[in-house]
């Protein structure tokens, strides 16, 4: 028997489709058919594994009134240990409390990386805003004003544990005593872990890569990084006030 000869039942078994066996019809699928459903299978558990949108919207929001569709909405990109995020908190405060329920402030987490404790005390803000929202900027004022002692030359002597026991204490005496054992929970709750996460994501999912970094109505300031004073936030506001009402006296009362 030649070898074309010998090869026939072969092909013809690899031609086979279905073949009866004692558990019922098994398909047999020759190799240029197995490649395109394995590629199939491969892309639905990769899909499988990726995380859905999270739940609610990132950031926290610094007031609680209603958000519509006249509302100026600023978004502020911060780092609890960044000098530069710390500078502009104060004048942007003083514009929303300025302007009340027209202007609207949703602050964004992006710890970076060459930060040492970022993640860690931005996971700190997320731990207490699940514990008690209201004290979220509470904590956020704290950070930046003590900021310095998780600072990379101040920490470099210490293991991540102590520092991470020292941010747990530093969080309870900001924002009260009694939710130090909540706290130390959340700093072993993966949960807390994936929501700071999800702020980092989201974060450089808009192009931010540096702090603080803001946003109007959707569209990115210039000169990220740089602090912006509360005349700088005045003449970007009173413009688009303007711009809604077409009427320089309706700004009055806000002066």
């Amino acid at each position: 028997m030649g070898i074309k000869a010998a090869a026939r039942p072969f092909e013809k078994r690899k031609r086979q489709k279905i073949m009866r066996t004692e558990k019922g019809t098994t398909l047999l699928l020759s190799l240029p058919l197995i490649y395109p459903i394995l590629l199939i299978i491969l892309c639905q558990g990769t899909v499988e594994a990726q995380s859905l949108p999270p739940a609610k919207y990132d950031g926290f929001l610094y007031t609680n009134h209603r958000v519509d569709s006249d509302t100026i909405l600023i978004e502020a990109f911060f780092d609890p240990v960044c000098p530069d995020s710390r500078d502009s908190w104060p004048p942007l405060k003083q514009a929303i409390h300025h302007y009340g329920s027209r202007v609207s402030l949703i602050v964004h987490l992006l710890p970076l990386p060459y930060h040492d404790y970022a993640f860690a005390t931005s996971r700190a803000l997320h731990i207490v805003n699940q514990l008690n929202p209201s004290a979220t900027f509470q904590l956020l004022d704290t950070f930046f004003e003590y900021q310095e002692r998780f600072y990379n030359a101040q920490t470099s002597n210490k293991s991540r544990d102590a520092v991470v026991n020292e941010i747990s204490e530093f969080t309870a005496e900001a924002v009260g005593n009694s939710y130090y054992s909540a706290i130390v929970s959340g700093f072993n709750d993966r949960k807390t872990d994936l929501k700071t996460r999800v702020s980092f994501k989201y974060s450089t999912s808009r192009g931010v890569f540096g702090t603080p970094t803001f946003y109007i109505n959707g569209f990115a300031l210039p000169d990220s990084g740089s602090l912006i004073d509360y005349k700088g936030w005045r003449s970007f506001i009173d413009p688009l006030l303007v711009g809604q009402t077409g009427n320089m006296d309706d700004l009055l009362h806000f002066s």
